[in-house]
């Protein structure tokens, strides 16, 4: 009884998330065997401002990239 747990940074759209849901149900399939009525996908959506790597927000890295193109 599989239970998938991803974290990504919001801004998918419903269409991209029920993708991700369906290859993460077929690779539960093909990898261990899982019965699809078995398995729960949880996908959690972060606010930009909430996901960090390398002391740097999603927020500050776009805004920053934006700042760069308009100069």
């Amino acid at each position: 009884m599989p239970l998938i747990e991803v974290s990504i940074a919001r801004g998918r759209t419903p269409e991209q998330l029920r993708a991700l849901i369906a290859e993460l149900h077929r690779a539960a399939e093909k990898a261990v065997g899982a019965v699809p009525e078995n398995t729960t996908v949880i996908i959690r959506e972060i606010e930009h401002e909430h996901w960090s790597r390398g002391n740097q927000t999603i927020a500050e890295r776009n805004a920053a990239a934006a700042e760069s193109r308009s100069s």
